[in-house]
């Protein structure tokens, strides 16, 4: 098993240990208190080590010749604390992510330290900007697992008020700023109890995993229906947080290598018909948590470990589309030189569904 299976399962362990903290800490302060969130690398413990991919023991390996091969997300987003939950919004121009100084620390002590929770950068003349920390109507709160649909974002929390141990939240984007934060309710927070979730672009199925399989679950009349699980999924086990391209034509999804690799992989199935393929491996070696704009770039969570698979710290890496590399041969590009040929990616503003839901971090992968 990997140590982020095993984190996993801590941090649903941990859960209502965290509920305790945040209603007594919210007990003694107020949520309209105003706080200074510090600087990321200056809450990062100096013993933290950078990883990159020559002091990597186990890269993620590319089994697809539509992408480039994966490198460290360009930009100030990687640092040596550890970056998850990754979502990149179809226009490739916003992205947000978990960030917390230190895997290693307890999570109740996460939850006071001003920085662990969603951050978000944007692309700028082909440059991202330094993150900046999210904050969702609460300081006392953990939150997570972000996606966005239109101008609402969906989050995980844990924080006074949830029905559950973990719940979903929403949250409205008005006036430049995101407030109107509100409860998902009942249905996917208890009856569903849904997992790790996005929607198809119409906003009328739910995917989401639980139990090792991916669900999924249609809207009618504002209820939604039972779930059944995904079928033709099943040569793939420890099946979670799947993903729906923008175009609505491509499942992707966190899972066991099915060839013989350390860790968690990434998989995509294909639309056929009213069903979907065969998923097929697309990177292996401690990979998950896959996110796609519209043009079909590839972000995901890559973990690194020692040689003992123990967890050191993880960054967001990115394999870039073919189709958007304006150069001849994608194979004769450094790191440096594919970044620059990217360029600036332009679309207009169009945000649909996203990568999923409540655990906050998701580091269990």
């Amino acid at each position: 098993m990997s140590p982020m299976s095993k984190k996993g399962k801590a941090l649903v362990a941990l859960a209502v240990v965290i509920v305790v903290v945040v209603i007594l800490v919210a007990a003694s302060l107020s949520q309209k208190e105003s706080f200074v969130v510090p600087p990321r690398l200056d809450t990062i413990p100096a013993s933290a080590v950078k990883m990159t991919p020559s002091t990597d023991l186990y890269p993620p390996i590319l089994r697809s010749s539509e992408w480039s091969s994966p490198v460290p997300m360009p930009g100030p987003v990687n640092t040596a604390g550890a970056e998850d939950s990754p979502f990149i919004t179809p226009n490739g121009s916003w992205f947000f992510f978990f960030f917390t100084p230190d895997l290693n620390i307890p999570l109740q002590n996460q939850l006071g330290d001003h920085v662990t929770g969603i951050w978000w950068t944007r692309l700028v003349n082909g440059t991202w900007t330094e993150p900046q920390r999210l904050i969702l109507g609460s300081t006392n709160s953990l939150d997570g697992d972000e996606f966005i649909q239109n101008d609402t974002m969906w989050f995980g929390s844990v924080r006074t008020g949830n029905l559950g141990e973990i719940d979903v939240y929403t949250s409205q984007y008005l006036n430049g700023k995101w407030t109107d934060v509100k409860n998902a309710g009942q249905q996917l927070n208890v009856q569903i109890d849904i997992g790790a979730f996005c929607f198809t672009p119409d906003g009328n199925t739910l995917y989401y995993g639980k139990g090792g399989d991916i669900w999924v679950t249609t809207l009618s009349n504002g209820v939604w229906a039972a779930p059944t699980k995904v079928q033709n999924l099943d040569s793939v086990v420890n099946k979670d947080q799947p993903f729906v391209t923008p175009s609505g034509n491509e499942l992707w999804f966190t899972g066991q290598s099915t060839m013989n690799k350390p860790g968690p992989a990434v998989f995509r199935s294909v639309r056929s018909g009213s069903g979907w393929s065969q998923p097929e491996e697309i990177v292996s070696q401690f990979a998950g948590e896959p996110t796609l704009d519209a043009k079909g770039n590839l972000y995901f969570v890559h973990h690194y470990v020692t040689q003992n698979i123990s967890l050191i710290e993880a960054d967001i890496y990115v394999a870039y589309h073919v189709s958007t590399i304006p150069v001849a041969s994608v194979s004769s590009l450094q790191p440096g030189a594919l970044s620059a040929a990217m360029g600036p990616i332009a679309a207009t503003w169009v945000v649909v569904a996203l990568p999923c839901r409540p655990r906050p971090g998701r580091s269990e992968l």
